[in-house]
């Protein structure tokens, strides 16, 4: 749970009014929302204490907890009082995802590539695209990953999806979701390197957690993304499509690195595409605070200085796809067309 603060919007009484329409108690959609949680692997203890705490406004819900409210109603974090509605965003109950009823085989694929493609639409800040071509074409990549059939160009050449965004921005659930979406292989730089790097960064006498002094940025960073693009390598050599969830801001932001990449990746028959996760300071800072990593102590300790070298209102120019995840607003999404999907497919 998040300690209370004064938090634009939030309207406490919307989630008491939202349960007793739907005709249960306290107990009743405590229940509800652990099972919600539970298929969503989202971390909520649900009891009645901490639904009393939400709805009388004494304790503002977490990330998961706003997910697993969102999901179990079926509704948006606007539309349920946790926040004001960003520019453009739709906010009444009928911008959830609608559940198709399903039919036919060809028909439920149908279904659920339109459930897909309507929420990549949702999530995307065209404001930011460098080239809309190109997240176009990946998005309807993504689609066609699903119906499991030839691509829309009509080649089945691989491709190599970065995705990045800053600490907490939400870019590695962003991309596992990609990866549930399309089937394509997932590869995140903190699960494949973590334990490696701390041991690298103790034996040349820093700190297992550190990831802002020099001895991390020049001499471990470095090999730490060497590792994970060898990895990403090895899958598209064997023609398999693979996304990248790491920070990516040097390389993005540096055209020399995403133009070798191209290259390289091209002489093998394989695409690029990049993804940059967009979201605001204080929502960074709220998961970040959520998830607790060690990795993070230094930029919580340190915020101030931290946040004066990121860029929140542009992506970085390497980018072909922007994803507007301020205020959470795209992993909610994420989170509905996954819980649609599941219905669609029994």
């Amino acid at each position: 749970m998040t300690a209370t603060k004064q938090r634009p919007g939030w309207q406490p009484g919307r989630l008491r009014e939202r349960r007793e329409a739907h005709g249960l108690s306290l107990e009743a959609a405590g229940d509800q929302l652990r099972q919600v949680a539970d298929r969503a692997e989202l971390r909520v203890a649900a009891n009645f204490q901490t639904l009393w705490g939400h709805e009388s406004g004494t304790v503002y819900p977490g990330p998961h907890y706003r997910r697993a409210y969102c999901l179990m109603y079926q509704s948006t974090e606007p539309d349920l009082g946790f926040r004001l509605p960003l520019p453009g965003e739709e906010v009444a109950l009928e911008a959830a995802l609608p559940l198709p009823t399903p039919g036919t085989s060809p028909v439920v694929t149908e279904e659920a590539a339109t459930t897909i493609s309507r929420g990549l639409d949702k999530v995307t800040d065209g404001t930011q695209d460098r080239d809309a071509t190109a997240g176009t074409v990946l998005k309807s990549r993504l689609v066609n990953a699903w119906r499991g059939r030839a691509l829309a160009d009509g080649t089945n050449k691989p491709v190599l999806v970065l995705v990045g965004g800053y600490a907490g921005s939400g870019k590695t659930e962003f991309a596992r979701f990609l990866g549930d979406v399309s089937g394509w292989a997932f590869l995140d730089k903190d699960s494949l390197t973590r334990r490696l790097v701390e041991r690298l960064l103790t034996s040349m006498g820093g700190e297992a957690h550190d990831r802002h002094s020099d001895l991390y940025l020049k001499e471990v960073r470095p090999l730490e993304y060497k590792c994970l693009m060898d990895t990403a390598n090895d899958n598209i050599d064997c023609g398999i499509s693979t996304i990248l969830a790491a920070p990516f801001i040097s390389e993005l932001n540096d055209e020399a690195w995403m133009n070798r990449l191209t290259n390289r990746c091209r002489a093998k028959g394989v695409e690029v595409a990049a993804i940059w996760v967009r979201c605001d300071i204080d929502s960074m800072r709220e998961y970040i605070e959520f998830r607790d990593a060690p990795r993070d102590e230094w930029k919580l300790t340190h915020w101030d200085e931290y946040v004066q070298g990121l860029k929140t209102d542009s992506s970085p120019p390497g980018v072909h796809l922007t994803i507007d995840n301020r205020l959470g607003a795209a992993i909610s999404i994420a989170d509905q067309t996954r819980d649609a999907l599941r219905k669609i497919l029994g």
